[in-house]
Parts: C-alpha cells; structure tokens; sequence
C-alpha cells in the first residue's frame, strides 16, 4: 500500500512569529517618539534644557494652549474647525475678570461667580457656533470665522479696550502654585485630559463622535441626532475655553480683550501634530497632548537656542505642515 501524504494544500500552516512593522510604529507610536528625540536634542544641545525652573516653565506655557486643544479635539473629530477660540479666550477673560473685581465679594464668591460667567460664556459661544453650523448646514470654518470677530469686538466693547487687573491676591497666587515641582495649573489640564479621555473612548457620546468624523450619513440612520452632537461638540469646546480663561488670568493676572490672538492655529497644530485627522473620525486626546507638548517643547528649546520671535514662527509653521503631510500618510498605512 502506498503511504498516504497527509500533507495537502489546504492543510494549515503555522502562523509566522509576529513582528514589530516600521509602518505601525510610525502610525502608533510616532507622535512619542518624535517628542523623546526632540527633548534629547535640546538636553544634549542646550545647556538649561533640563534644568527644573525650564521644565516648569514648559509645562506652564503647555497648559493654556492644551486645555484649548482638548476642546479643538472634540471638534476637529467631527469634521468641524473652530477659529473662534483665541476671540472666545478674551471675551470669557473680560467677563470673568469683570466679576472679580467686583467690590465687597468675599474670595470665594468673586472666584465662584466668575468661574462661573467664563465657563458660562464660553458655553453660549460654543453652543451658537455648533447651532448655526448644524441648523443651517454652514461650514463651520465660515462660522466660526464669524464669532472670531464677534467675540473679540464683544470683548473690546465691555471692556472699552482696556485691561482688568487687580485681581484677589489669593486667586493670583494659585496661577504659580506647585505640586511636587509641577505647576498646580498643568495637573489641571491633565485632569480635564483624563476626563476627555474616558469621555472619548468609553462612552457611547465619544463613540458617536468618532463616528460622525467617518460617516455621519450613517449615524444619521442609525436614528442618531447629529444636530444634538455636533452642538455637544462645539459647547464642550467653549466650556474649556472658559477654563483656559480662567487659567490664563491666575496665570497672567490681567484680564485684556486683546489676548488669545493666534491661539486658535497653535490649538489646531496640537490636535493635527497629535495625529487627529483633519477630515474627522480619527484621533485620541492622548494624541493631543503629545503634539501640545512637542510645540512647547520646540517653542522652548529655539529660544534657548536664541532664534528671534519670527524664526520660531516660521519653523511652527513647517512643523505643521509636516504634521500634516504625514498625517497623509499615516491615513494610507492605516487603510492598508
């Protein structure tokens, strides 16, 4: 008798060890380790890089414009674009420090109440900007666009162009305050990433974000209400940047209608450089943070290095295209 072969075409093979693709890494992991090599190169090449008042003042200049790219983040999944936010910053600013100054408040009550009228106001703009854009189908890069110069104009107005100052002494001693030699004012942005983190990835709002960015045609007939997220999208942007305002004024201890100008592409640029795509449905605010603290991270070591105002702007500027250059490809290696 012959011997039967029992190996056949169709018998399984064994699987091939898994491997570690350059592709993936990039796609996953590029984001970290473009971070890690920049905090090298300035360590190695500038002598107070590493020093810890620098490190300080990193995560100090980081938190204004992450807290700001949380909400663009929320946003930018969508397929939406929110130009308002540098404007908005200023106008919750004026407000807010419009009720601290307010005579014959305890501590308590001034910081409570404008808390309150920042994030409250924050909320109104971002509410109006998500309506108009949802009710009317309008881009919102027109509408947003729109309250850039409503709010700013709103801001100089209640202000008549002038600066707010004299705030509690007690409100601006918590902008510098320390936690183990991290500012109290970064905890705060982390813990508004956590929160924004759980919201994104484990719940069933997050969820539906993500999926109007993809296919919001699909989410429509799955008897979703995409008027109702995409105002959430918006409003949630709005109401953080009322805390940026907030941060920004213990920060700084000055409320002015002309402040926040130009946040608006720094808060875009972290959310782009963080791998956040600009069409929408694809990103993670852990993302964001990364590319928040790759800008302060470069902004800070060229001023070491000694480069003008307008140089560093310019290597921001190729820094973003580039972000979005391989934001490109990254879109390729994930479809394939």
């Amino acid at each position: 008798m012959q011997a039967i072969d029992k190996t056949t075409p169709n018998a399984p093979t064994e699987a091939p060890a898994p491997r570690i693709s350059m592709k993936l890494v990039l796609r996953d992991a590029g984001i970290g380790i473009a971070l890690l090599l920049l905090i090298v190169f300035f360590s190695v090449s500038t002598e107070h890089f590493l020093t810890p008042n620098n490190i300080s003042n990193i995560l100090t200049q980081i938190t204004i414009n992450l807290i700001l790219a949380i909400g663009m983040t929320f946003v930018i999944l969508i397929g939406g674009i929110d130009l308002s936010v540098g404007s908005m910053l200023a106008f919750c600013a004026v407000v807010a420090g419009t009720v601290l100054t307010i005579p014959d408040l305890s501590l308590f009550q001034a910081v409570g109440l404008a808390t309150l009228a920042a994030i409250g106001t924050g909320v109104v703009c971002g509410f109006l900007n998500g309506w108009i854009s949802a009710f009317w189908g309008l881009p919102s890069f027109i509408v947003t666009l729109g309250m850039l110069n409503i709010a700013r104009g709103a801001a100089l107005q209640v202000t008549d162009a002038r600066t707010i100052y004299s705030f509690p002494p007690s409100f601006n001693a918590f902008g510098s305050q320390m936690v183990f030699g991290v500012p109290v004012v970064f905890l705060i942005a982390l813990a508004l990433v956590a929160v924004a983190w759980f919201v994104l990835s484990k719940t069933v709002f997050g969820r539906l974000l993500y999926g109007i960015g993809n296919n919001e045609e699909a989410v429509r007939l799955a008897g979703h209400s995409l008027m109702f997220y995409k105002v959430a999208a918006f409003t949630i942007a709005g109401a953080l940047v009322g805390i940026a305002a907030m941060v920004y004024m213990a920060r700084l201890n000055i409320a002015s209608p002309i402040i926040g100008i130009g946040f608006e592409l720094n808060a875009i640029a972290a959310v782009i450089i963080g791998g956040t795509s600009l069409s929408g449905g694809r990103g993670t605010v852990i993302g964001t943070l990364l590319g928040a603290c790759i800008i302060g991270v470069l902004a800070n070591g060229l001023i070491l290095f000694g480069l003008s105002d307008f140089m560093r702007q310019m290597i921001t500027g190729v820094v973003i295209i580039l972000a979005v250059i391989i934001d490109k490809y990254r879109e390729r290696i994930t479809a394939a």
